[in-house]
Parts: C-alpha cells; sequence; structure tokens
C-alpha cells in the first residue's frame, strides 16, 4: 500500500454561486468545489473534472490547488454525486499543512476473495461497506487499506474493528461497521421441490347438484 502523494490541480475563482452558476460551470467540464478552513474566508472555485476525477481514481486525497497567484494544500472532504450516483457535481475541500491530523473516508480493497476458506465451503464473500472512516496525518493518507479475507470461512463476519491499520492511522468511525461476510449460495430448487412446496389448492364445495329430471316431480308427488 502506498501512501497518497499530493496532485496539483489549476483553479478558477468563481465569481457567481447558486445551483445555475453551478451547472453553467459542469456544462464546461469543470467541477465547482469550495476551500474552506484554518479560519481563512470559503472560496469558491471550480477545476478541471478530468484532471480532478482522475486524480481521485488514483488515490489521491491531498491535493495542492492553485488560485490565482497562492498555492492552497487541501484534503478532499466531501464529494456530492448526482442523481444516479456516477458523475461528481460538487467537492469540499479543506485546507491542511501536511504535518496536521485529519479526517478522512478511504476505500477498503479486499484480498485473497477468490481463495477464501468459504469459497472452498460452498460459500460467497458479500461485501457491506466499501470504506473506512480514519484518521491521520495529511501527508500519511492511504489511498485504500487492504482487507485480506482468506481466512473467512461460511458464517464468519469482518468488522472495522477487525482490520489491521497502517502506522499512524486511526480508526474514527464505528469498530462495528459490518464490512464483510460470507453465506452459503443457495441451491437451485428442483422441479419436485417447487411442487412439494407449493400451498395445496383448498377444495371447493360447490352447490348442491339439482335432481335429475323425473326425481323432483316423484318426490312431489
Amino acid at each position: 500500500m502506498g501512501k497518497t502523494l499530493s496532485v496539483s490541480l489549476e483553479a478558477e475563482v468563481r465569481e457567481r454561486t447558486g445551483s445555475k452558476a453551478a451547472d453553467r460551470v459542469r456544462e464546461q467540464g469543470r467541477i465547482p468545489a469550495i476551500v474552506y478552513g484554518h479560519k481563512q474566508e470559503p472560496v469558491a472555485i471550480s477545476l478541471d473534472a478530468h484532471d480532478f476525477v482522475e486524480g481521485l481514481h488514483h488515490g489521491h486525497r491531498l491535493i495542492d490547488v492553485k488560485i490565482g497567484k497562492s498555492k492552497e494544500k487541501v484534503v478532499v472532504r466531501d464529494l456530492q454525486y448526482d442523481y444516479l450516483g456516477k458523475d461528481i457535481i460538487h467537492a469540499d475541500l479543506m485546507r491542511v499543512t501536511v504535518t496536521e491530523m485529519v479526517k478522512v473516508t478511504v476505500p477498503i480493497e479486499l484480498k485473497s476473495a477468490a481463495v477464501a476458506k468459504g469459497t472452498h465451503q460452498g460459500g460467497i464473500i458479500e461485501e457491506h461497506s466499501d470504506h473506512l472512516e480514519i484518521e491521520c496525518r495529511a501527508v500519511d493518507i492511504p489511498e485504500s487499506i487492504p482487507v485480506s479475507v482468506k481466512d473467512v470461512g461460511v458464517g464468519d463476519a469482518l468488522h472495522a474493528g477487525d482490520i489491521e491499520l497502517p502506522d499512524g492511522v486511526r480508526l474514527v468511525g464505528s469498530r462495528d461497521t459490518l464490512l464483510v461476510t460470507c453465506h452459503l449460495v443457495a441451491a437451485a430448487k428442483t422441479t419436485e421441490q417447487i411442487e412439494e412446496e407449493a400451498p395445496t389448492a383448498p377444495e371447493v364445495i360447490g352447490e348442491a347438484e339439482e335432481p335429475e329430471e323425473g326425481q323432483s316431480e316423484q318426490q312431489s308427488g
């Protein structure tokens, strides 16, 4: 696991804010963002969408943002996505120093899932959460946290508190957060089993049969 390296991005100051102004920024291939923290005034900026997303995909959480002639070192504090959960539509960036302790969310990376103990017992590994909330120095933010599931058997579970974290990294989220479980794969039912489990149709009690012609005449006579 490597350390997060700092990536440098050029920012443009947004003179106008609001939903309509933000939409125009996105139409230009840029992402609206806000830089705040260190008891300084927040600054509304925009970043090139391609460069910003590429940096995130490569595990960068520490960013050098150039605003005019000044440069701010920031961490990605929060991201907002569109209603499909696909595209980033806004970013919150917090000013930091490299030695400052920061709280961030980092992804977990499952290791040895294909050879997990449970898979040889007819089970399947299921991921319930794909990230951890941690605290560490800004310069030491890991790009991901490796989670080995090699020894996870059927019926076993891994929680956040079970994960060994790198030196200098502390878990700040709940230790009880469920990350991984292993359960048996449901076997396909045979036609016979389905028929046996199907509820029996209740017997329909119909109206009394009408007497055959002639019987009623004999009874009335």
